[in-house]
C-alpha cells in the first residue's frame, strides 16, 4: 500500500490531495511571499516525495534526555545490547537502528541511507507483529555536544513515530516540553510518551507522577498522545508499549499520518498570511485614478489642441476667402503634438510635479484599497506590483495617447456649403469689379454712353455686386464663427472621451488588472492552504 493514501475515513482529505494543495499554494506564493513558512513547506514537499519512494516501513524513534533510560529501553525492545546506556554523560553520539525485516525481503537500507543512520542491526528472529519496524535510538537531546542536538532535531523531522522517553525526575523538564512536545501539538497522533523507570517509585507515587504528566500533556494540546509507564530494567509495561508499536506497524500508515500532521502544521503556518477576500475598487477610486493618469498623460492639452485645430480648419473653410491665407501662417496645433500615429511618440511636455504627485496619490489609494484586509506580506506584494506598473505607465500612456483615433477628420457638410457660398460671393464681387473695370475702360474710350448702366434703387449694379459680395462674405464669416466654435467644442469632447477611454484601458492593463490578479492569487493561495489544512 502506498503511504500516499489516507483511508481512515470517508471525510478525511487524502494526503495526495493535501500535498497537491500545498504545492499549489507554494506555486502561487512563489515570488510573492518571502517568509520562513514557505521555505519549511517546500522542505516538507521534498521530504514527502522522498519518503513515498522509500516504501511503507514504520520508522519509530526513541528520544530523551541523558539518564532517562532511552538506550536501555531501546535494547529491551531490540532484544539485545545494541546501544550503550549512560547515566552521567551522553553516550549515544550517533543514531542506532534495529530493523525488523519484512517477509517479502524488502530491505530498509535505502530508508536508513536517507535517514543517514550509520549503525544498523537487523533482527535475525524477528517478531511477526513488528514486521517492517525500524526502531531508532537518537542521541540525547540535552547533549553538551552541539552536533548531537542538531542530529536529534534533524531526525525528529523525518521519522514516522516519535517516542519521548521521560524519567520520574525530569518528566516536567521545560527543555523537552517547550522545545519538542508542545510545538508538536498538531502531531499528537504520531507521538508516544513513555514514563520510564517507574520501578523506582512506589505504586501510589508512580500513579501520581503519571497523572501529573498526563495533565501537563493535555495542557499542551497532546490529549491524543498515549502515555505508557514502563520500566526498561524490569520489563514492567513493556508489553503495553510493544502492543502500541505493533498496532502502528500493522496499520502501515504511520508515515502517512506523520506526513498528514506535517502538512497540517505547514498549512497552519501559511494560513497566518491569509486575509479577507477583497472587493473590486470602488467606482470613485477608479475614476480618480483614471483622471489623475489622464492629466499626467496630457489628455487636457491634446483635447485643447483638437479644439484649436478644429476651429482653425473651420475658419479656413468658412472664413472670408480673401483672408483665409493668413490662417496658414499658424501651424496646426494638433500636428505639432504628433497625436494619431500609433508608431510615434507625442511631443507633449512631461508631467508636472503636481501631476506626478496626484498620480502617486491615486495609485497609493488604489493599492491600499486593493490590500484592505490582507496581511503585510500580500500588501508588500501589492506595493511591488504598483511600483512595477508605475515604471511602465509613462511610456504606455504616451503611446496610448499618440495612437488614439481622435475621430474622422472630415469637413462637416454645413461648412462645405458655407465655403461654397463664400466663393459664390467672391465670384459675385469679382463680376462687379470686372464690370466696373469695363466701365472705366469704356469711359476712357468715350464709349460710356453706348451701353446703359443698370441700377438698383439708384445704385449701379456693378457697384452693388462688388460691395455686396465683399460685405456679404465678411458678414457670413462673422455669423458662422460661433457655429465653428461650437463644432470645435463638440469635436474636443469626442476626442477627450476617446483619449480617456485609451487611458482607462492602460489603467486597467497596467494597474487594475495586476492588482485584481494579486487579490485573486491571494484568494487562490488561501483556498489551497485551507484544503491542505482541512
Amino acid at each position: 500500500m502506498s503511504l500516499m493514501t489516507r483511508v481512515t475515513g470517508t471525510k478525511e482529505v487524502p494526503l495526495t490531495d493535501r500535498l497537491a494543495a500545498l504545492r499549489e499554494a507554494l506555486e502561487v506564493a512563489d515570488g510573492r511571499l518571502e517568509v520562513p513558512e514557505t521555505g519549511r513547506a517546500r522542505t516538507l514537499l521534498a521530504k514527502a516525495g522522498a519518503r513515498e519512494a522509500l516504501g511503507d516501513a514504520t520508522v519509530v524513534a526513541l528520544a530523551g534526555a541523558t539518564g532517562s533510560g532511552k538506550s536501555t529501553l531501546f535494547n529491551a525492545l531490540s532484544g539485545s545490547d545494541i546501544s550503550s546506556p549512560g547515566v552521567r554523560r551522553p553516550t549515544t553520539g550517533v543514531a542506532h537502528a534495529t530493523v525488523w525485516p519484512r517477509r517479502d525481503g524488502a530491505s530498509a537500507d535505502r530508508l536508513l541511507d536517507w535517514l543517514e543512520v550509520p549503525r544498523r542491526h537487523v533482527q535475525t528472529d524477528p517478531d511477526p507483529a513488528l514486521e517492517g519496524l525500524v526502531l531508532l535510538d537518537l542521541p540525547d537531546h540535552d547533549s553538551t555536544r552541539l552536533e548531537n542536538r542538531l542530529e536529534v532535531d534533524r531526525l525528529v523531522e523525518l521519522v514516522d513515530v516519535l517516542v519521548w522517553v521521560l524519567d520520574p525526575q525530569k518528566y516536567a523538564d521545560a527543555a523537552v516540553h517547550d522545545r519538542y512536545l508542545a510545538p508538536h501539538a498538531g502531531h499528537a497522533g504520531v507521538l508516544l510518551v513513555v514514563l520510564n523507570q517507574v520501578d523506582r517509585l512506589e505504586p501510589t507515587t508512580a500513579d501520581s507522577v503519571c497523572a501529573d504528566l498526563r495533565r501537563l500533556l493535555d495542557s499542551e494540546g497532546l490529549a491524543g498522545t498515549p502515555l505508557v509507564p514502563v520500566s526498561a530494567r524490569t520489563g514492567q509495561g513493556l508489553p503495553a508499549l510493544h502492543a502500541e508499536l505493533a498496532r502502528r506497524v500493522s496499520a502501515r500508515k504511520a508515515a502517512t499520518e506523520r506526513l498528514t500532521a506535517d502538512v497540517r502544521a505547514a498549512a497552519s503556518g501559511l494560513q497566518e498570511h491569509c486575509g479577507d477576500s477583497g472587493a473590486e475598487l470602488a467606482r470613485g477610486e477608479r475614476q480618480a485614478l483614471t483622471s489623475a493618469l489622464s492629466d499626467a498623460a496630457g489628455v487636457p492639452a491634446v483635447a485643447r489642441a483638437v479644439e484649436r485645430s478644429a476651429r482653425r480648419d473651420g475658419v479656413a473653410h468658412t472664413g472670408w476667402p480673401l483672408l483665409r491665407w493668413t490662417g496658414k501662417l499658424r501651424p496646426d496645433p494638433l500636428r505639432r503634438l504628433h497625436v494619431g500615429d500609433a508608431a510615434s511618440r507625442t511631443s507633449l511636455p512631461p508631467a508636472s510635479p503636481a501631476q506626478q504627485a496626484a498620480v502617486s496619490s491615486a495609485l497609493r489609494r488604489a493599492r491600499d484599497s486593493a490590500g484592505h484586509g490582507l496581511p503585510q506580506a500580500w500588501r508588500d506584494d501589492l506595493r511591488r506590483t504598483v511600483e512595477l506598473s508605475q515604471e511602465r505607465l509613462g511610456d504606455r500612456l504616451d503611446r496610448a495617447v499618440a495612437g488614439t483615433d481622435l475621430g474622422p477628420d472630415r469637413t462637416p457638410v454645413w461648412q462645405r456649403l458655407v465655403g461654397g457660398l463664400q466663393w459664390l460671393l467672391v465670384l459675385t464681387a469679382l463680376v462687379g469689379a470686372l464690370w466696373l473695370l469695363g466701365l472705366v475702360a469704356l469711359a476712357y474710350l468715350q464709349l460710356d454712353d453706348v451701353l446703359p448702366l443698370p441700377r438698383v434703387e439708384g445704385i449701379p449694379l456693378p457697384t452693388l455686386l462688388l460691395v455686396g459680395g465683399l460685405l456679404a462674405g465678411l458678414l457670413l464669416a462673422l455669423l458662422v464663427r460661433p457655429l465653428v466654435r461650437a463644432s470645435a467644442r463638440r469635436r474636443r469632447r469626442r476626442a477627450e472621451r476617446r483619449l480617456r477611454a485609451a487611458v482607462e484601458q492602460v489603467t486597467s492593463d497596467e494597474v487594475l488588472t495586476p492588482l485584481a490578479r494579486a487579490r485573486e492569487d491571494h484568494d487562490r493561495y488561501c483556498s489551497a492552504v485551507a484544503r491542505a489544512a482541512a
